[in-house]
């Protein structure tokens, strides 16, 4: 995790110097959507709190995804078209952090 609770400014949204921020980070979604196992879910809840440049980009990523659903509500995409875009963002993170 950060050294002594708290991750270096962020270079971005997150602390990319950080492997654990940037694992954070990828995962994020899984803990936003309730996808991950109870391990993961608790991991991913202490580095946020103890690393506050990951936990502002977790509040944007929750308003975003709240914005998302207040806006779509009722409409659903296809269960296809929702894991060929969970793939894509997740390729995109991963290229993005690499």
């Amino acid at each position: 995790m950060c050294e002594g609770g708290s991750c270096s400014m962020p270079t971005g949204p997150v602390a990319h110097d950080h492997q654990d921020c940037t694992s954070v980070m990828a995962e994020v979604w899984t803990l936003l959507d309730g996808e991950c196992n109870d391990d993961t879910r608790a991991r991913l809840q202490q580095h946020l709190e103890e690393c506050p440049a990951c936990l502002r980009q977790y509040g944007v990523e929750e308003r975003v995804k709240r914005l998302i659903a207040t806006k779509c509500s009722g409409e659903k995409a296809p269960d296809t078209l929702r894991a060929r875009l969970r793939l894509e963002i997740s390729r995109t993170t991963i290229i993005r952090h690499n």
